[in-house]
């Protein structure tokens, strides 16, 4: 008799942190899987997976608690999930489940996935590490390969135009979908071949540096000697630029809170914050407060309530 064919998958953030964590795993560990991502803010992308019993499962850069319940009916029916991730989660336990959980601020799921393979692919956890605002380590690392400034530079670029490829309001505001860039990425072990062989990179550069500039246009609609803030007008293009925009403000105006506000879609408002360490680092706590999450110096809203807006700011100041 036939031996049953199992259906491998694949869910991942499309972020830089999503895609180089599963490049660098593919690499090492070729796999015929099926794909499933989103959009950056897509967290719960566990209940699109159409899996049977004896099916495996891997996870990269997806909040355990925002997959609880569809986490529990894959174990339930005989799937096998293994998790990697950097966000704070309650403890699980199963047979069918491998845990790989660490939200120690310095990490990311690229440098989780990197340490599990004992670095054999750093580069692209380099570039991980970049993407997911991580520059500190990032440069530590490609210091530890060997990389100049020129190369390192090179794949910063990478990691945040990566990273800016996954906003938007939905998967249409996106240049790349993330499942089309990770086959584009996946023939490549160095990161700077992809960047020099083919065009994905350059198309997404290029539209990244036309969405700054529409960005850069925008006047703040508040600024004090602690807060930034720029409401963004209701736009694809302010949708994808939201946190790299929120990420330049805060190289821009160190030691003040940035925030960047993008109507949604649905009555409420996308929020982006950035705040420095000598802040207090409250954009997580602040984010959470208002249905969000994220770390203390980097965190996001998805849906803010409209009415909700003059209490943040208050919140900030």
């Amino acid at each position: 008799m036939k031996a049953p064919r199992y259906t491998h998958f694949d869910v991942f953030n499309g972020d830089a942190d999503g895609l180089c964590a599963l490049q660098q795993l593919r690499l090492a560990q070729p796999k015929e899987s099926v794909l499933v991502t989103g959009r950056k803010g897509d967290h719960d992308l566990l209940q699109r997976v159409a899996a049977r019993p004896g099916d495996t499962v891997t996870v990269l850069d997806l909040p355990v608690e925002a997959n609880r319940q569809a986490l529990q009916e894959l174990l339930g029916i005989g799937v096998s999930v293994e998790c990697f991730d950097h966000h704070p989660a309650s403890g699980s336990e199963h047979p069918l489940l491998r845990l790989r959980l660490d939200p120690s601020p310095r990490l990311c799921t690229s440098l989780l996935v990197d340490r599990h393979l004992s670095g054999q692919y750093r580069a692209w956890a380099v570039v991980g590490a970049f993407g997911d605002n991580r520059p500190v380590v990032a440069e530590e690392m490609a210091r530890c390969i060997g990389l100049d400034q020129k190369k390192t530079r090179l794949l910063k670029m990478l990691g945040e135009c990566l990273n800016y490829n996954a906003y938007g309001g939905s998967e249409a505001d996106l240049g790349v979908p993330p499942a089309v860039l990770h086959q584009c990425m996946a023939p490549f072990h160095d990161p700077l071949q992809f960047m020099m062989q083919g065009d994905v990179f350059l198309r997404i550069a290029q539209r990244l540096a036309g969405d700054l500039a529409l960005a850069m246009d925008v006047r703040p609609m508040l600024q004090t000697e602690r807060l930034t803030a720029v409401l963004l007008p209701d736009a694809a293009w302010a949708r994808r630029v939201i946190g790299i925009y929120a990420n330049y403000l805060a190289r821009l105006n160190p030691g003040r809170i940035c925030a960047v506000l993008v109507p949604n879609g649905r009555g409420g408002l996308t929020v982006s914050l950035r705040a420095a360490r000598q802040c207090g680092a409250l954009a997580g706590r602040l984010a959470r407060r208002h249905g969000g999450d994220g770390r203390a110096t980097v965190a996001g809203i998805s849906d803010l309530p409209v009415e909700q807006v003059a209490r943040l700011l208050r919140e900030m100041l």
